[in-house]
C-alpha cells in the first residue's frame, strides 16, 4: 500500500502542512484522573520508556507489546497486572476502552502507522525520536494531532533538561547577538559502508519477523543485522546519526532560533547503497532569516568517525582557569540508567584544555559563540578566543524564569519530560515537543537523510509545495507500505 493512500484513509491530505502553536492545551484522554498506558516496543530503549512512564505516581501500564517474546516477558515481570501482546493492531483494538494513552519505542519505520492509528483512536501518543521514517509521515501526523487536540510528545527528553532551556534562553537574550551559523556534530557510527547481507538464518522462537518487519519490504532474516540492534544504520528502517543524535542535538539550536524547514540541503557523503547510510556525512542547511538570526542561516552537521572536521569556529581556547569545569558539572552521577545515558551521549566528560566536547553545537553569532556540549554541562561564551564569564546573566536568566539550580543526577532530570506529558493527559500542564514542533525538527533531520541519496548536489525544498525543486529527490519524501 502506498502511503500516500494509508495517509488519505485518515481522512489527511500526505504533504499537508497546518501551523500550530507549540503549546496546545488538550482535552484530558483520562476522566479517572489516573493514566492507563499500552506500551509499543519495550526493549532498549522501549524499556528505558517503560521505567520513566511508570515511575509516574498516576500511571498504570496497562497493556505491553513486542515482537520480541524475551523483551515481553522481562518487561511482564515488572508489570505482571498488563496485558501482553505482539501485534500493536490487536493490542489497540482489543484495549481501546482500557486505555488513555500510547508509547511508542519500535523502529523507526514503525513510528508513523502505530501512531496514527492510536491517534485515530484519539489516544494521546508519546513517540521516540525521529517522529517518522519519512516527511508525509511528519506532517501527516501533526496534522492529525491538531485536528483530534491530542497531548502529544516526541522522545528528546534531554529538551526538558536545564543546560538546554538555559542555552535557549540565553541565545534568546542575545548574550552573542545574532546568529548565521551553527555547527553540530556527533562522532557516532550509526552508518554501513558494506555490502547487502547475502542469504539467511533461522528465525529465533522468540521473535516474530514478519511483525518486526511491519509495513517495510519482505527481507529474509540474518542474525546480528537487523534486530536488536543495528536497524538504525539502514535505510529501511531507520535514520542513521543525524536521525538518531541529531534529533537531540538539533533541538536547542532549533527551538532557540526559532527555525522552520530549510531552504537548500547539501550533503557530502559517499555515493548511496540503497542499503545502509553512510557512516560519515557532512549536512549543510541554509534556513530563511528568524528574529533571532541573520538574514540566513547557516547549519552544519558533522557525524561518523572522526567527527567533526576540523575548523576556525570549532577552535576553543587552549587554557586558563574559566576552562575548566567543577567535579559538580561533570556530567551525571553513577547511579543513572546507563542504557538510556548511552543513546544520549559517548561519555561524560567536560570541555577541558581546547578540546571539543565529542557531541555538541556552537552558536557563531555576531558578538561571539556559544559552546554547548551533550549533555548536562553548562553553555560557553567564547569572544575573541577567550572564554568570558557570563555567571552573572546565568544567575538572572534562572531567577526570571525561576529555573533553580542544575541538577546533575540523571535519575530525577530523566523522568522529567515523560512526567510533563502524563501530565498533560491528565489536563495539568502542556507538552514542550509536541508534534506540532517535533514534526518540523524530524522534517528537516528527514531532509538532511534524503540529500545523502544526492551527495554533493545542493536540493531545493519548498516548504509550502512540500516538494524538491530537484524531481528525482521527490520519490524519497514517502514510500510503500506493505501489507502484513
Amino acid at each position: 500500500m502506498n502511503k500516500r493512500d494509508f495517509l488519505k484513509k485518515t481522512g489527511l491530505g500526505a504533504m499537508g502542512l497546518t501551523l500550530v502553536p507549540s503549546l496546545i492545551m488538550c482535552k484530558s484522554n483520562a476522566p479517572s484522573g489516573r493514566l492507563r498506558t499500552a506500551h509499543i516496543g519495550v526493549g532498549g530503549m522501549g524499556k528505558a520508556d517503560l521505567d520513566a512512564i511508570a515511575s509516574h505516581d498516576l500511571v498504570d501500564v496497562t497493556a505491553l507489546c513486542d515482537v520480541d517474546a524475551n523483551f515481553l516477558s522481562a518487561a511482564k515481570k515488572l508489570h505482571p497486572n498488563a496485558k501482553v501482546f505482539s501485534d500493536y493492531r490487536v493490542m489497540l483494538k482489543e484495549m481501546k476502552n482500557d486505555i488513555d494513552a500510547v508509547i511508542i519505542s519500535t523502529p523507526d519505520h514503525t513510528h508513523a502507522p502505530a501512531s496514527m492509528l492510536a491517534m485515530n483512536m484519539d489516544k494521546p501518543v508519546y513517540c521516540q525520536k525521529p517522529l517518522t521514517h519519512h516527511v508525509s509521515e511528519a506532517r501527516a501526523m501533526k496534522k492529525l494531532a491538531a485536528e483530534k487536540q491530542l497531548v502529544t510528545q516526541m522522545g528528546i527528553q534531554v529538551h526538558s533538561f536545564y543546560d538546554y532551556k538555559l542555552a535557549t534562553l540565553l541565545i534568546q537574550s542575545g548574550i552573542i547577538g545574532k546568529v548565521h551559523t551553527v555547527r553540530a556534530w556527533s562522532p557516532k557510527n550509526w552508518g554501513y559502508d558494506g555490502p547487502v547481507p547475502e542469504g539467511n538464518d533461522p528465525v529465533p522462537s522468540t521473535l516474530d519477523w514478519n511483525l518486526w518487519l511491519g509495513t517495510s519490504e519482505k527481507r529474509p532474516y540474518k542474525k546480528g543485522v537487523y534486530h536488536p540492534g543495528n536497524w538504525r544504520k539502514l535505510m529501511d528502517y531507520g535514520c542513521g546519526t543525524l536521525g538518531d543524535m541529531g534529533v537531540h542535538i538539533f533541538d536547542t539550536p532549533y527551538n532557540a532560533l526559532e527555525l522552520d524547514v530549510p531552504k537548500t540541503i547539501i550533503n557530502e557523503s559517499r555515493q548511496p547503497t540503497g542499503f545502509g547510510y553512510p557512516e560519515n556525512n557532512i549536512v549543510t542547511y541554509e534556513f530563511p532569516k528568524t528574529k533571532y538570526t541573520t538574514e540566513t542561516l547557516k547549519w552544519v552537521w558533522y557525524d561518523g568517525p572522526g567527527a567533526p572536521k576540523t575548523h576556525k569556529d570549532l577552535i576553543l581556547p587552549s587554557a586558563g582557569a574559566e576552562n575548566e569545569t567543577s567535579k559538580e558539572e561533570e556530567g551525571v552521577s553513577n547511579g543513572e540508567d546507563a542504557s538510556m545515558k548511552d543513546k544520549l551521549s559517548l561519555d561524560t566528560k567536560t570541555v577541558k584544555e581546547g578540546h571539543l566536547p565529542e557531541q555538541g553545537a556552537m552558536f557563531i553569532g555576531e558578538k561571539g559563540r556559544l559552546l554547548l556540549p551533550h549533555f548536562m554541562q553548562l553553555p560557553k561564551k567564547i569572544v575573541d578566543g577567550k572564554y568570558v564569564d557570563i555567571s552573572s546573566e546565568i544567575e538572572a536568566i534562572e531567577k526570571a524564569n525561576n529555573m533553580g539550580k542544575p541538577i546533575r543526577d540523571y535519575d530525577s532530570e530523566g523522568p522529567k519530560h515523560y512526567h510533563q506529558f502524563v501530565d498533560a493527559c491528565l489536563g495539568k500542564d502542556t507538552c514542550t515537543a509536541p508534534f506540532s514542533y517535533a514534526s518540523r525538527l524530524t522534517e528537516t533531520i528527514l531532509l538532511g537523510v534524503i540529500a545523502g541519496r544526492f551527495p554533493n548536489q545542493t536540493l531545493h525544498w519548498d516548504s509550502k509545495k512540500a516538494k524538491f525543486a530537484e524531481e528525482e529527490a521527490n520519490q524519497y519524501l514517502e514510500g510503500n507500505y506493505r501489507e502484513f
